[in-house]
């Protein structure tokens, strides 16, 4: 699925899933060639293109042998182009009975594709399980029922919009779909009141745009329905938190750490937000067990913190990975140690402090962040004085 924001990523989402079928939701960004890779990756036999995004895939077609004649599929145009089936005709054409299929709870339901730091994209493959028990946890530990309306900004094909339009369907609840193309802070905050939105979630960086508009543009706008935000992905500044709690004054402000492996992992709760900066909290949203693995000191000397490895074991996690062996097993011994695990401060709250695997090549050379530079030098300047 290659598209913009937009309804049907929900329609397509359920219609998937009650039909026992994998979704491959593609990040709308990419190029032809990036977007040729992960449909062969996938062995995908169906594409479904917004009108938009044509040119980006067109120039891959002659290369996906695996989807057939009719299998591609448009949407979003004034017309259906040669060689594609509409969207509409498709859905007019279906069964008025639900799909005779049994999907079982461990089957795949979607690939999620992500690069992190390691080049060419893996499928992280998640099943309707993992998927389920991330709306029930969402729900519960965020107090969200049917009555709430959940506006959708991060892109729906990424795993933020993914996950909590599968809380609010799930819930029964209304979804609100941002299908802007660019951010626009001003048209956020009429959405917000005209919709009587009661949560949304974003990046620090939404909200400093929004937050940013002289004060008789946001004034113009009623945005205390709102009672609960979401703030994710990147670092969040006390003054912003602030700011942002200021404005909507109704609502409880939350901070989301996760990945599209491992679903949510730890949520800062409203009561922590400004006790615990820079923390990504004390535990998760979910019942998990977690491990910390940690090098020896001489590694990091000159570390707050020893750097550690956190892994994360719980049902909404991955599978697995397209083309790779299914994840081991989290040992015992390693869980039992977490509780003393120099990645907490005293408290017991978690401090990230940078990704093991950060390096990046630039014209053919290693180079790495600024913190793991420093780490380096010192642990070669240690191991030299020895």
């Amino acid at each position: 699925m290659l598209a913009y924001n937009c309804i049907e990523w929900l329609e397509i989402y359920v219609a998937l899933a009650k039909a026992g079928l994998v979704a491959v939701p593609i990040n709308f960004r990419l190029t032809a060639p990036e977007i040729e890779y992960i449909v062969a990756n996938a062995e995908a036999r169906a594409m479904i293109v917004q009108d938009a995004l044509l040119e980006s895939i067109e120039p891959a077609r002659p290369n996906l042998s695996l989807i057939a004649r009719d299998a591609w599929v448009h949407f979003g145009g004034p017309r259906t182009p040669r060689g594609w089936r509409g969207y509409e005709s498709l859905v007019r054409a279906g069964a008025a009975r639900a799909p005779a299929v049994e999907v079982a709870p461990t089957d795949t339901w979607a690939l999620m594709y992500t690069s992190g730091t390691t080049g060419r994209p893996k499928g992280a493959i998640r099943n309707h399980q993992g998927s389920a028990l991330i709306s029930l946890v969402t729900a519960l530990d965020m107090g969200l029922t049917r009555q709430d309306t959940g506006l959708l900004v991060m892109p729906m094909c990424h795993a933020n919009s993914l996950y909590f339009s599968f809380t609010f369907t799930y819930l029964g609840a209304t979804c609100v779909v941002d299908d802007r193309r660019s951010f626009d802070p001003e048209a956020l905050l009429q959405s917000m009141a005209k919709q009587h939105v009661t949560f949304t979630s974003l990046v620090p960086t939404h909200y400093i745009m929004m937050l940013g508009l002289p004060p008789q543009v946001k004034s113009r706008y009623d945005v205390s329905s709102m009672r609960k935000l979401m703030i994710s992905s990147a670092p969040a500044r006390r003054d912003t938190k602030l700011a942002i709690l200021e404005h909507f004054s109704n609502s409880q402000l939350h901070e989301l750490y996760g990945s599209t492996e491992a679903g949510w992992v730890t949520l800062l709760r409203p009561d922590e937000q400004l006790t615990h900066l820079g923390s990504v909290a004390a535990n998760g949203p979910a019942p998990a067990r977690y491990a910390c693995w940690t090098p020896t000191a001489a590694t990091y000397p000159t570390a707050k913190w020893a750097s550690s490895f956190r892994v994360r074991r719980t049902h909404s996690t991955a599978t697995g990975r397209t083309r790779r062996r299914p994840p081991k097993r989290c040992v015992p011994t390693a869980t039992a140690a977490s509780a003393t695990s120099p990645l907490r401060d005293a408290e017991g709250f978690i401090h990230l402090v940078d990704r093991k695997s950060n390096m990046i090549i630039s014209g053919g050379e290693n180079v790495y962040p600024s913190k793991s530079r420093r780490w380096l030098a010192a642990a070669r300047a240690s191991r030299m004085s020895r």
